[in-house]
């Protein structure tokens, strides 16, 4: 996974994952681990999908602008369809599979956190080889 349950209260707070998560307790009064989890599974799953071509997985070290993308997906997976269009959860998860549809062009390489550029997937390109031709133009002019 590119992002831990932390690096969601970190940046989000653990008073707005105990709202999205504890679905037992009234008024919520923990956060759910295993809800936490399967967000920034899926999220990371999202993520590998869009770099699964360029690059080799999995990243080490995980580069911090992927952290931060996962947290953002990860939340708005939590909101689900609590989320107010073009609020601030919509407009960062909109920016952040922008981000990775870039990513996943070459428009944006990703630094890993090091300063070097992550390592590309290898893609060896086809090629194609075999006995000179028997028949050339050069050939088939003289008969």
């Amino acid at each position: 996974m590119y992002a831990t349950r932390q690096d969601l209260v970190d940046r989000f707070g653990a008073a707005e994952l105990t709202q999205l998560t504890d679905r037992v307790n009234r008024p919520a009064a923990v956060i759910d681990d295993t809800i936490v989890d399967r967000a920034l599974a899926d999220a990371s799953a999202l993520i590998d999908g869009y770099l699964t071509a360029r690059y080799t997985l999995p990243l080490s070290p995980v580069p911090s602008s992927l952290t931060r993308v996962c947290c953002d997906l990860a939340r708005f997976f939590l909101w689900g369809k609590a989320a107010e269009k073009d609020g601030p959860v919509d407009r960062a998860n909109t920016a952040a599979i922008a981000w990775l549809r870039d990513v996943g062009r070459g428009t944006v390489q990703l630094v890993a956190s090091t300063g070097a550029p992550a390592p590309e997937a290898s893609g060896g390109g086809i090629s194609f080889g075999g006995a000179p031709s028997v028949f050339s133009r050069d050939r088939l002019r003289r008969m």
